[in-house]
């Protein structure tokens, strides 16, 4: 149906979701790949870079007449997403620095380590309000350090669906962090 880039491409300017579907599932691989080759990160940070790369390919795709030029077109958008969130990544981190050295400033060494295992015991108590497979997905990624990957694989899941539920589960406990004022 969607054969060449010029009708894939068109439909997906078109709004078609069949196209977009289809679009993903014939790129996802080698977005992914670029992401990775670019930015020598980990598959956390290439996914987000992937995430991003189609949301804005999305936004703005217009009909191209070859393979090669979607090929190319959709490099310099992931090169570019990637750079993004590095640059977004890096002001994060210095602006966290910046809240970490004022906050441990104004307080002393015996109230951040009450702080901090208040903070701790309350996200455990958090994680457990989940699911048992989300619960143990958290473990797995946090605490065990595995990849995406390894957890769909080990769970019967696909990539997609743990990214996913991680994805969401760490919204909600930021979500929760701020309402409780956990910064």
């Amino acid at each position: 149906m969607f054969d060449t880039a010029p009708i894939l491409t068109a439909a997906m300017a078109a709004g078609d979701t069949r196209a977009v579907e289809v679009f993903y599932r014939r790129y996802f691989d080698s977005l992914y790949a670029h992401a990775r080759r670019c930015s020598g990160r980990d598959e956390a940070f290439c996914l987000d870079v992937v995430q991003e790369s189609v949301l804005r390919i999305i936004r703005t795709v217009r009909t191209v007449k070859t393979e090669t030029q979607l090929s190319a077109w959709l490099k310099l958008v992931v090169q570019t997403a990637a750079y993004d969130l590095i640059r977004q990544e890096t002001r994060r981190h210095r602006r966290e620095m910046v809240a970490c050295i004022v906050s441990s400033e104004s307080r002393n060494a015996g109230d951040a380590e009450q702080s901090d295992q208040e903070r701790l015991e309350w996200l455990r108590s958090e994680i457990a309000s989940f699911d048992a497979q989300l619960a143990q997905m958290l473990d797995l990624r946090f605490s065990k350090r595995w990849t995406l990957g390894r957890i769909a694989q080990s769970m019967g899941l696909s990539l997609g669906s743990v990214d996913g539920r991680l994805r969401r589960a760490l919204a909600e406990l930021r979500k929760r962090a701020m309402e409780r004022g956990h910064d």
